[in-house]
């Protein structure tokens, strides 16, 4: 079928140039807006270092007064106005295959803000999994589309968030009874303990949900941790820090392409301070070349820091001990092309995107 892009004007350089030139201005006056004295940007440079609550609160005036983001909308539909194939200087994030997506704000250190659609759906099924991030957040509901919300719970230790967090000892996670999302509430969560998830499960719901979200997501030990909500049982953990979960994509798309010459960068991340992060990298390397990864495999089973990181090391490294018809390689013994899994707690949950199972 045609294309809207087979309209855009490659011949007329004129145009395109008056595109190029409306969008860098516009994004400059956003600019100058953000970096002003009293700008967003600036109120999160003065807040970086605060713990999440007090980011939050300093925050919360942006969240509860929109006329800068109607503004803002304001003039990106202008934009598209004067020309439907000018791109407004917004970044989007998720949205694929007209699931939940949005725009990005404002994005500086360890604090975003989002405006989130979540596309209404008649036949969506119960959310089967509540996740928690260590950070916080606030949620401002613009238009609560007749859904309900289900808030969920779980406790976490001193310990835990210091670097002690093991699957065998999580608690398990607790939730309420759905109740009517409310245009106009503000949420404000300690994410690392609190999650919520959200249904068009009420009667007479006909409209997309539309939300402000602000969250607060510092270096953290504490693991990303999510759980089966008819359970509270935990099912999956992975490594919070940013920087961990782009290092995760990348290994994961260096084991596809089988680039076995890549292997010291495996090794280096298995030596991660994030214990998630640390297993993660060796099941890639276990993946993408068996024999490099014997050797290190067993150095993970004997001085790993993390009790679950250790077992797991220990349960993959016998797998290449094991007689050839019970570990699917060919000649037996020795490291070989192994086909049999790393040992993992079950299946990532939806939301937990890129990072590494929990080690059994």
């Amino acid at each position: 079928m045609p294309s809207r892009h087979d309209h855009f004007p490659r011949a007329d350089a004129a145009r395109r140039v008056a595109m190029r030139r409306a969008v860098a201005d516009l994004d400059a006056a956003w600019r100058a807006a953000d970096t002003a004295p009293d700008g967003l940007l600036t109120v999160i440079a003065a807040l970086a270092h605060a713990p999440a609550d007090v980011v939050i609160a300093g925050l919360l005036p942006w969240l509860s007064n929109t006329h800068w983001l109607r503004d803002r909308l304001d003039a990106a539909l202008a934009l598209l106005a004067a020309d439907p194939f000018t791109r407004p200087p917004l970044r989007m994030v998720g949205g694929g295959d007209d699931g939940p997506g949005g725009l990005v704000l404002a994005d500086h250190g360890a604090v975003r803000l989002t405006l989130q659609l979540r596309p209404f759906s008649a036949n969506e099924a119960a959310p089967g999994t509540a996740v928690f991030v260590p950070g916080g957040a606030a949620i401002h509901v613009l238009d609560g589309g007749g859904a309900e919300l289900r808030a969920h719970s779980v406790a976490v230790s001193a310990a835990e968030e210091a670097g002690g967090f093991t699957a065998q000892g999580a608690a398990r996670c607790h939730s309420q009874p759905p109740r009517p999302l409310r245009t106009g509430e503000t949420l404000i969560l300690d994410t690392a303990r609190q999650s919520f998830t959200l249904q068009h499960g009420r009667a007479g719901a006909r409209s997309d949900i539309l939300y402000l979200e602000l969250t607060v997501q510092p270096p953290s030990r504490l693991p990303i941790r999510a759980y089966a909500i008819a359970s509270g049982r935990l099912t999956h953990v992975s490594a919070s820090r940013r920087d961990s979960s782009f290092r995760q994509m990348a290994l994961a798309l260096l084991r596809q392409l089988g680039r076995t010459d890549a292997a010291p960068l495996f090794v280096a991340e298995t030596a991660s301070e994030d214990f998630a992060a640390r297993w993660n990298a060796m099941r890639e390397l276990v993946a993408l070349d068996p024999a490099a990864a014997l050797p290190h495999l067993g150095a993970m089973a004997a001085r790993d820091p993390h009790p679950e990181v250790r077992a797991a090391a220990a349960a993959t490294h016998a797998l290449f001990s094991l007689p050839s018809g019970e570990t699917g390689r060919e000649g037996g013994g020795g490291p070989g092309s192994c086909t049999s899994p790393a040992p993992s707690t079950p299946k990532p949950a939806p939301r937990a995107k890129g990072p590494a199972p929990c080690p059994a």
